[in-house]
């Protein structure tokens, strides 16, 4: 299967979250797409079907197919302290994910392509791979190309009030950001109960 591409508020509706940002249709319609969504409650889940839908919601938020999930976990697992919270650090820490959260393009898909077509700079050196962990004290710039510049300078329009992260800053006079640490699960304030996730794959 690939990368989804369908209605949004569809899928934010189906887990009942915010996936991708907030939304005034999912605010107004707090219940399950389809026909027989406004109909009584959401049916009681197996523990099997709520950590499959964990790990969707997640799969969902940083736009990955299953098999690129599931190396990350890999990576996870072999890292040192806690796997839930490793797993979140290193989807936060993509790069096509850091572009979005600077502001730098006004969703993570935007950001994918703005770093696959060449206009991202990491520490002064061009990066084209979305999936690349940045690390602290690493430098993103935007390329000093004028085809680059008025791609994000639109989209800095856009994305203007979005809150930027503490555990980044940025100078969007000067397209620039800096990651200022590696953020901790509460900087991170995920969507998604990662253990489960975990036990999922644990199974």
């Amino acid at each position: 299967m690939g990368r989804y591409t369908g209605p949004k508020t569809r899928v934010s509706r189906r887990y009942g979250v915010p996936i991708f940002g907030s939304s005034k249709a999912l605010e107004r319609k707090n219940y399950p797409p389809g026909m027989h969504g406004p109909r009584g409650s959401r049916r009681k889940q197996s523990e099997y079907a709520i950590a499959l839908g964990e790990k969707q919601k997640l799969r969902y938020q940083y736009g990955l197919l299953e098999r690129q999930f599931r190396r990350i976990f890999q990576n996870a697992l072999r890292k040192r302290g806690v796997t839930g919270e490793t797993l979140l650090q290193l989807l936060e820490t993509r790069l096509d994910n850091v572009v979005y959260r600077l502001g730098l393009a006004n969703t993570r898909s935007a950001a994918r392509q703005l770093v696959s077509h060449g206009h991202v700079l990491v520490n002064g050196r061009s990066v084209n791979i979305a999936s690349y962990n940045v690390k602290a004290g690493d430098e993103i710039t935007i390329k000093d190309k004028p085809k680059s510049r008025q791609l994000v300078l639109r989209n800095l329009e856009l994305t203007q009030i979005a809150p930027v992260p503490d555990w980044l800053t940025v100078e969007r006079d000067a397209l620039r950001g800096k990651v200022a640490h590696i953020p901790s699960r509460e900087e991170m304030q995920p969507i998604v109960n990662e253990q489960l996730i975990v036990e999922l794959y644990s199974r």
